[in-house]
C-alpha cells in the first residue's frame, strides 16, 4: 500500500508578494459588426452570468445645439412616449423584464443604455428602436421635465460646490463653449416641443450611432440588432468632431459669496491642459496620481491629514475629447481657504524643484496597475475602456502605451512635466462662500 504524501500549509508563512507592475496585462479585443446601414456595432463576448449590457451611442451631446438646454431634454424625454406607447408603457417593458434603460447626454454624446437578461434582449430592443426613432415629446411630460429641473437646478443653486463647478468650466473654455456653457432657469423655460422635435430628427433618427454590446450575448444578437437598427437612416460616427475655439477670461482669480451664511468654501484651481492624443498626456497620468490622483496623494497627505482643512482634496483631468483641463477640486472651512489654495501651490512648487522618491513613485505605480486590474474585470468593464478608446478617436496601442508610460516613467521626466504645467500663473483659481 502506497503512502500518501501530504503537505501541511505552514500558516506563519505569508504567500509571497508581486508588485502590481510585474503583472502582464491584456485588453481583451472586441469583435467589430457592422449593421446594413455602416453603424459600427463592437461586442464583447464573455461573462459567468446571463446578463447584456447594450449602449446606443448617439453624436447628440450638447456640442451640437444651437439653443441651451435642448440636447439633454430631448435625450431625458425619450422613455416619456413615442407613437405607439405611452411613457407608462414605455417604463412597463423595461420593469416586466427586470431590465432597466438610462439615458444620459454628455458634451459631445447622448446614449442610451439597457441592461437585461441575455434572454430578453430580442424583447426589449423594439422598445429601444421605437425610443430612437418614435418619439413624440407631448406636451404634458416636457412642462412635467421643465417643472422637474427648474426645481433641482433652484436646489444646486444654493450649493457652493455646484456654483464652482460651472464657474471655472465657463473661465476656462468660454461660456459659450459647450465645455464651458451652462444652463439658467430662462434657458429652460424656454424649451419647447418644437425645437425638441427638430433636435431628435437631426441627430437621433437622422444621426450617428455607434452601438457597444457586451456580455453573455444572446443567439443571432447581430440579427436582432441588424432587424431593428440596420434599416434606419443613421449613419456611422467620424469620431472627430470640429474644433471649436475657447475663450477663457483674462483674469485669473474669482471670489464669489453664493450663501452669507456658509461655514465652507468650494474651492476650483483649473488650467487648460492637452487631450489624450498629445504625448505627455500619459506620463502627466502619473504625475497626476501623486499630486492629488488618489487618497494616498500629496494633497491629500498635506491639506486632509496634515492640515485638517478639508475631508478630501482630488486633482483630475477632464474627460473631454477636444481641448480638457487640469483641475483641482475640494470644500473647506470658509476660515481656511485662502490657506488651503496656498498649499496646493506648495505642492506643485515641490514638484517642480524636488525628484519623486523612488519608494513614493513605485507606490503610485501600483496603485495605477491595481486600478487598470480591477477595470479588466468583467465584460462590461472591458468594453467601458474600449468606448473611451474608439469614442476618443484612439488606437490599441492607447492602452499599451498608458500601460508601459506607468511602469517606466522616470522621476526626472515627471519634474520637467511638473515644470512644465505645474506652473501657478496658468491656473484659474476660484472660491464660492
Amino acid at each position: 500500500m502506497s503512502k500518501k504524501i501530504i503537505n501541511k500549509l505552514n500558516r506563519k508563512i505569508p504567500p509571497p508578494l508581486k508588485d502590481a507592475v510585474n503583472y502582464k496585462l491584456h485588453l481583451k479585443p472586441y469583435d467589430l459588426f457592422t449593421l446594413d446601414n455602416g453603424v459600427p456595432v463592437y461586442s464583447i463576448h464573455a461573462g459567468a452570468q446571463e446578463v447584456v449590457q447594450v449602449e446606443f451611442v448617439f453624436y447628440a451631446g450638447n456640442f451640437f445645439e444651437t439653443k441651451k438646454a435642448i440636447a439633454a431634454a430631448t435625450n431625458s424625454l425619450l422613455k416619456n412616449g413615442t407613437n405607439s406607447r405611452t411613457a407608462l408603457e414605455i417604463n412597463e417593458a423595461f420593469e416586466y423584464y427586470g431590465a432597466w434603460c438610462n439615458r444620459a447626454c454628455f458634451n459631445e454624446t447622448a446614449s442610451i443604455t439597457l441592461h437585461t437578461l441575455s434572454k430578453y434582449t430580442e424583447r426589449l430592443l423594439p422598445v429601444i428602436k421605437d425610443m430612437c426613432t418614435e418619439s413624440i415629446f407631448p406636451q404634458t411630460e416636457l412642462d412635467i421635465f421643465k417643472q422637474n429641473s427648474l426645481q433641482r437646478l433652484a436646489v444646486n443653486l444654493q450649493k457652493a460646490e455646484f456654483i464652482a463647478g460651472r464657474l471655472i468650466d465657463s473661465y476656462v473654455y468660454g461660456e459659450d463653449h459647450p465645455y464651458g456653457t451652462y444652463n439658467t432657469p430662462s434657458d429652460i423655460e424656454s424649451i419647447n416641443k418644437e425645437e425638441l422635435e427638430a433636435f431628435y430628427r437631426n441627430f437621433y433618427v437622422n444621426g450617428q450611432l455607434a452601438i457597444f454590446i457586451s456580455g453573455s450575448l444572446p443567439l443571432d444578437w447581430q440579427k436582432m440588432l441588424n432587424e431593428n437598427f440596420g434599416k434606419l437612416t443613421l449613419s456611422k460616427p467620424h469620431f472627430k468632431l470640429a474644433d471649436k475655439k475657447t475663450s477663457p477670461v483674462i483674469e485669473k482669480k474669482f471670489r464669489v459669496q453664493n450663501d452669507a451664511k456658509a461655514v465652507q468654501g468650494a474651492i476650483r484651481i483649473a488650467a487648460p491642459f492637452p487631450n489624450r492624443h498629445h504625448p505627455d498626456f500619459k506620463k502627466t497620468m502619473v504625475l497626476n496620481n501623486i499630486f492629488g490622483g488618489f487618497f494616498g496623494s500629496r494633497l491629500m497627505s498635506n491639506i486632509r491629514e496634515d492640515k485638517g482643512y478639508t475631508y478630501g482634496i482630488y486633482s483630475y483631468i477632464e474627460n473631454h475629447t477636444q481641448q480638457t483641463a487640469w483641475l483641482v477640486s475640494t470644500e473647506a472651512g470658509k476660515d481656511v481657504c485662502e490657506a488651503t489654495i496656498a498649499e496646493v501651490y506648495k505642492e506643485m512648487a515641490r514638484l517642480r524643484n524636488e525628484e519623486i522618491d523612488s519608494s513614493e513613485l513605485a507606490l503610485v505605480r501600483n496603485y495605477m496597475i491595481g486600478i487598470i486590474l480591477g477595470d479588466l474585470d468583467g465584460p462590461f468593464h472591458i468594453m467601458a475602456k474600449w468606448k473611451n478608446i474608439i469614442l476618443n478617436d484612439l488606437q490599441e496601442d492607447y492602452f499599451y502605451e498608458s500601460v508601459e508610460a506607468i511602469k517606466t516613467v522616470s522621476a526626472s521626466e515627471l519634474q520637467e512635466l511638473a515644470n512644465k504645467y505645474l506652473v501657478p500663473e496658468n491656473f484659474y483659481e476660484l472660491v464660492v462662500y
